[in-house]
């Protein structure tokens, strides 16, 4: 297939009518998913522009002259200055990785990985915007905003994939200094890939979470007797008569790829948790809210 058909309007036309189709049950999904957590004021308890009182703390070199509270400064020996409570807007920065991997489904009756992740992610994108935050894609270059335009953008540009690659891994084009990030993957790629930009990110002050999201098949591999895997691409296939032979060997390189995960994010002060595409996903949306909430 040559360049010129690639970019036709036609082509160009029947991927744009296909994203704008998968639009409103994308966003139904994650507007019905979102009303579940219980939205509020995202009021963290962070020094910074706000109108409410936090607390006072001692004047230190640098401040200005003008920030010293006079009145709490002349009940002790030292200068105050009156803090108030953290309210300007900040940045959640998303990851959904649509590697081929995550279109698998183990059956009809759950979702696909990825369709899943997007779901998680459109919800948290709600709630962050319900609370006057900023969103963005980190595959993006396009700065974090607010507003319900926003939220379709960011549905958009989840439903629009291109070429898929087998397996996927974070990489983020914008990552603000102290935003905070989720990345959404199975996490079966390279792990170093992972681990670089968990570094990358801990460098700029950015915390976060990963979510891995996993079918429970890839769990339990449930497989017996004469079986042939397939990765979703087809590029990769591997026939065996006794699959149950490999269940033992498979669960461990999953557990150790699980401890892997959480070790860098130990390391780097971000949060993991693995989801189930069997499992409601709201204890899941709800677990991400308070864990962001705690950064």
């Amino acid at each position: 297939m040559n360049e010129l058909t690639l970019h036709s309007p036609e082509t160009l036309r029947s991927r744009s009518e296909a994203v704008a189709a998968s639009l409103p049950p994308l966003m139904a999904d994650a507007q019905h998913l979102a009303a579940t957590v219980l939205l509020g004021v995202h009021g963290r308890k962070r020094a910074g522009t706000g109108d409410e009182f936090w607390q006072y703390r001692p004047a230190e070199q640098g401040d200005s002259y003008r920030a010293i509270d006079w009145r709490r400064s002349a009940r002790s020996d030292g200068h105050f200055l009156r803090q108030t409570e953290w309210q300007a807007a900040q940045a959640v920065m998303l990851g959904v990785d649509d590697a081929a991997s995550m279109t698998f489904s183990g059956h009809k009756s759950r979702p696909s990985k990825l369709r899943r992740a997007q779901t998680l992610a459109m919800a948290l994108a709600i709630i962050a915007v319900r609370g006057g935050e900023r969103v963005g894609l980190t595959h993006l270059a396009e700065p974090p905003r607010g507003g319900q335009a926003q939220l379709v953008r960011l549905a958009s540009a989840m439903m629009d994939g291109g070429e898929r690659p087998e397996y996927g891994a974070p990489k983020p084009q914008v990552m603000p200094s102290g935003a905070r990030a989720v990345f959404f993957s199975d996490f079966l790629g390279d792990p170093a890939a992972i681990e670089k930009v968990l570094g990358r990110a801990a460098d700029r002050g950015v915390k976060g979470a990963l979510v891995q999201v996993l079918d429970p098949d890839e769990e339990a591999f449930p497989f017996d007797g004469r079986t042939l895997f397939e990765s979703m691409s087809g590029a990769i296939r591997f026939e065996t008569l006794k699959a149950k032979s490999l269940r033992e060997d498979y669960l461990a390189r999953l557990a150790a790829r699980k401890a892997a995960l959480r070790d860098m994010t130990r390391r780097t002060g971000w949060r993991y948790h693995v989801h189930h595409t069997d499992a409601p996903a709201e204890p899941t949306l709800l677990w991400l809210y308070q864990a962001l909430e705690r950064q």
